[in-house]
């Protein structure tokens, strides 16, 4: 087997390591694919598809973060078919979940047309701010369900195992085992999770008072009464 593969990207001719995926070898030709979920410390697993290109002109778009070249492909990573996918993708997003601290989701709004309005009637994803710790919050309204704050906390850094998933369907949520507290939970407050997070749905504390107004004074007294809290209230 060969350890190399040569394709075509876009009309340039290039040739990788085996295993290499579309989305690097597009990266080395200077040709950026966007990406929600996918994030250099976490691992692949194609989950929100606006990375799907054309690879060969087949019957499905692939999700470039996690198909590797093949010999011999001929690979288009803009076209009507891979524009329109993501534009939906995008629309369907937006239509779900609170984009407004997301600035990279809403550059892809625009660079794609996409329209904020097209799903009027969809149903929202509401949940309650949790505010349990005095680092950060957790605001899951706003959270596309990317992975990223799930695999930082797991096997792909942290090894603590303090966030999962809840719910199931449309109800799937990203939480700690049980619902529990934060606190009570195996998290040990590295702060990874909110350092991945894409749009805000995990924030730093001292962001979130910043934008609620609070001055400097109350975030630190908010801040060290949620402290002692987690200290001393057991």
């Amino acid at each position: 087997m060969s350890d190399t593969v040569t394709l075509t990207i876009d009309g340039q001719e290039i040739t990788v390591p085996a295993g290499t995926t579309l989305l690097e070898a597009a990266a080395q030709l200077g040709i950026e694919v966007p990406v929600i979920c996918y994030h250099d410390a976490t691992t692949s697993n194609g989950l929100c598809r606006v990375c799907v290109v054309d690879v060969n002109n087949g019957r499905l778009l692939q999700a470039a973060c996690v198909t590797t070249c093949a010999n011999g492909s001929t690979v288009e990573t803009r076209n009507d078919r891979v524009e329109r996918s993501r534009r939906t993708i995008l629309e369907m997003l937006n239509s779900a979940v609170d984009l407004q601290h997301a600035p990279a989701i809403q550059t892809l709004m625009n660079d794609y047309d996409a329209d904020p309005a097209r799903f009027p009637n969809a149903e929202r994803r509401e949940h309650a701010l949790l505010d349990d710790n005095p680092f950060y919050v957790r605001d899951y309204s706003q959270c596309v369900l990317c992975w990223r704050c799930v695999q930082v906390c797991a096997d792909d850094a942290q090894y603590t195992f303090a966030l999962t998933f809840g719910g199931r369907g449309f109800d799937t949520h990203i939480a700690t085992a049980f619902d529990i507290p934060m606190p009570e939970s195996p998290c040990v407050f590295c702060g990874q999770c909110v350092g991945v997070c894409p749009t805000g749905a995990l924030k730093p504390k001292i962001q979130w008072g910043m934008e609620q107004g609070m001055t400097p004074e109350q975030i630190r007294q908010s801040t060290r009464r949620r402290k002692h809290r987690v200290e001393y209230e057991d």
